[in-house]
């Protein structure tokens, strides 16, 4: 078996993986209680993420090569902290939809931009609440707070009425204003992009349209044309030629 073989098997595990940490994360977080079970999934998820690192890498055809071009996936898995970096597997679903919806860029547009916002406000609100909720002087103690800072930081507003004050709240903040900066870019080429191929469609079907008089006219021209001409050389060849003049009449018209 191959890393891409790999990657496709262990595609959908993964994503059941991320669903059930992002279930057990969330009421750890929110409640703000350590109960066996969600601990036991939280666990569970770690060990599904930790193998598929494994796995990969040793299917990997270069290892070290992989293996420095991957040190943010050996981070995810061996550092708490980033804990809610596995969430981003959750990716791997908006692409499998994308498959299953089609081509239409509107529909591409509203998926990636939609699941990705949605994604990185819940779990930038989920990681900054955990980071801050227990910090001394936090003005983050709420899972609504904490949603209200994510929509107004990935949207660059920026109100300034909660902000992170830890060190691990501020790194947060820093991954969610360049992941929100990154998913407004991707809006504002995409709507372009949909605007300029509306417009080339829109143009190509006017031309086509007005292709077809055009057309109708210049057949009905050529029809005209031909005619004339038809007409023409059966004039010229009806007419009889003109009789020579003789040398005596040419006299007596002198003569007169």
């Amino acid at each position: 078996m191959n890393q891409e073989k790999w990657r496709r098997r262990s595609e959908w595990p993964l994503i059941v993986a991320a669903l059930l940490f992002l279930t057990a994360y969330s009421i750890q977080v929110i409640t703000n209680t350590d109960s066996v079970i969600v601990e036991t999934l939280i666990w569970v998820t770690w060990v599904a993420f930790a193998v598929d690192y494994v796995v990969t890498l040793m299917l990997a055809p270069d290892r070290g090569r992989w293996f420095i071009r991957n040190l943010h996936e050996l981070a995810i898995v061996a550092l708490p902290a980033l804990r809610p970096l596995r969430l981003l597997r959750l990716v791997s679903l908006l692409r499998v939809v994308h498959r299953v919806g089609g081509n239409a860029l509107r529909g591409r547009v509203l998926i990636f931009v939609l699941g990705s916002a949605a994604l990185l406000i819940y779990a930038g609100a989920l990681a900054v609440l955990d980071a801050e909720e227990n910090a001394p002087g936090s003005n983050l103690v709420s899972f609504g707070d904490a949603a209200w800072w994510a929509m107004s930081t990935i949207t660059t507003v920026g109100y300034g009425d909660h902000y992170p004050v830890t060190m691990l709240g501020r790194c947060v903040a820093a991954g969610l204003m360049i992941g929100g900066v990154a998913v407004l870019g991707v809006v504002t080429a995409s709507v372009a992009s949909w605007m300029v191929q509306s417009v080339a469609e829109e143009t190509a079907s006017e031309i086509d349209s007005a292709e077809v008089p055009i057309r109708e006219e210049l057949r009905r021209l050529s029809a005209q044309v031909e005619h004339l001409t038809m007409l023409l050389q059966s004039g010229a060849a009806s007419d009889p030629p003109p009789a020579p003049e003789t040398p005596g009449h040419e006299s007596t018209r002198s003569r007169n």
